[in-house]
Parts: C-alpha cells; sequence; structure tokens
C-alpha cells in the first residue's frame, strides 16, 4: 500500500486525488493493484484508514482458499477466455490450487505449462485479484505438467 503524506499542504482542485493517483499508478507498473491512501500526518487525517487498510491487505495475503472454490472460480474464467492453441494443441488447465506458502500462490496443472505466456498469466493473476480480493497483495503463479 502507498501513504501520500503531506497531503493538507497541496492546493486541490476537482480531481487533484484521482488524478494524482492515476499518475502513481502509472509510475507503479506493472502493480497497478496497490492502495494508495491520501493522509496527513499533522492533521491527523485518514491515519486510521491507512492502518484499517493495511489491516485488510494482511488479512487477504492470510487468506487461504479451497480448491473446490478456486476450481469453481476460476476454471470458469479460462471457459471464458480459454488458454491459447499452440502448435496445433489447445492447451488444457485441469485443475488449481493454493501452495502452502507465505505469499498467496497457486499452482495450475495443464498439460503444457511452458507454453502458457505472460498476457495470460497476467489475465489469470487479475481475475484471482479481482474474484478473492487480493488487493495490493503479491501473487504468485506457478504452471505444472497434469
Amino acid at each position: 500500500m502507498v501513504l501520500v503524506n503531506k497531503w493538507d499542504l497541496v492546493a486541490k482542485e476537482t480531481n487533484t486525488a484521482k488524478e494524482y493517483e492515476k499518475e502513481l499508478k502509472k509510475r507503479f507498473a506493472p502493480f497497478s493493484d496497490v492502495p494508495v491512501l491520501f493522509i496527513s500526518a499533522k492533521e491527523k487525517t485518514r491515519i486510521f484508514k491507512a492502518i484499517e487498510t493495511g489491516l485488510e491487505v494482511y488479512e487477504s495475503r492470510q487468506r487461504k482458499i479451497s480448491t473446490s472454490q478456486l476450481n469453481d472460480t476460476m476454471l470458469k474464467a479460462i471457459q471464458a477466455y480459454h488458454p491459447p492453441v499452440v502448435r496445433g494443441i489447445p492447451i488444457k488447465i485441469k485443475f488449481v490450487t493454493q501452495l502452502p506458502t507465505a505469499v498467496p500462490s497457486f499452482a495450475f496443472f495443464c498439460n503444457l505449462p511452458d507454453d502458457i505466456k505472460q498476457p495470460y498469466k497476467n489475465y489469470l493473476e487479475n481475475k484471482l485479484r479481482e474474484n478473492f480480493n487480493l488487493s495490493g497483495v503479491p501473487v504468485r503463479l506457478f504452471f505444472r505438467k497434469k
């Protein structure tokens, strides 16, 4: 999470915070899923919101998602946007499970794990973040042979 301090000293217009947040996220690319909060330590503005957001990110990082719940959600996303066909062979993702690591890590079991390209990995990561509230949490994806 990113805290922008001294926000009380900035001359504000209608969309100042949104424009500044947009610029920050552009600079943080590809990490666009980071919560950004504008605070003032001197004025004590949004200090408690920063603590609450930090706790939410921490809880999201500790969350364990059941294999059945992961498969129900992710296999629907895979059906909506199929993996690419490589050398005339369609990539088939059979199932997904969460690995027991400190950082949320997910193993996708498929027939051609080495042929899955970065854009499709990004799609799967975005679907995980979207469906399981992993905002601000680093996520690792692994593709294994099944």
